[in-house]
């Protein structure tokens, strides 16, 4: 008697269960960074305990712009601010020629994603920080070949 409305019910409930799994499975997102700009400072290899090592340097971008409403550019028309980004390479074979080859002063095009995490201090301070995850680098110059 209650067996046919409770298969009904059940069947109803599982169909939209099955909605909604399937809507998140073919749903696409992008988490995509390209940056390019010039090594704030030579890499360093860290290695956490039972962890895979990670090579991390900075990287600065500039972003320029026009102050004022002039047509032609003068020496005190163009303002510029600097951003540093902190890169984490944790791909083997980019982790070790990034530590080698990656050097202060370089001019370098760096693809990856955004990583948001926290993490607490020394003083028991929780704070966060953004890491741009690389995993491509493409050399745009040699510092030591510009300077000589």
């Amino acid at each position: 008697m209650f067996r046919r409305p409770v298969l009904q019910v059940l069947h109803k409930f599982v169909r939209h269960e099955f909605e909604i799994v399937s809507s998140l499975v073919l749903e696409r997102s992008l988490n995509r960074v390209q940056l390019l700009g010039r090594v704030g400072q030579d890499p360093v290899m860290r290695q956490v305990e039972g962890k895979n090592p990670v090579t991390i340097f900075s990287l600065a971008t500039n972003e320029m712009w026009k102050s004022g409403d002039n047509e032609a550019y003068q020496l005190g028309d163009v303002s510029q601010k600097t951003t540093w980004h902190r890169i984490s390479v944790f791909r083997p074979g980019l982790r070790d020629v990034a530590y080698q080859y990656v050097k202060k002063g370089s001019r370098i095009f760096v693809e990856g994603k955004v990583d948001y995490g926290e993490y607490i201090d020394k003083n028991n301070v929780r704070g966060q920080a953004t890491t741009i995850i690389a995993d491509n680098i493409i050399f745009l110059s040699d510092q030591t070949k510009e300077k000589a």
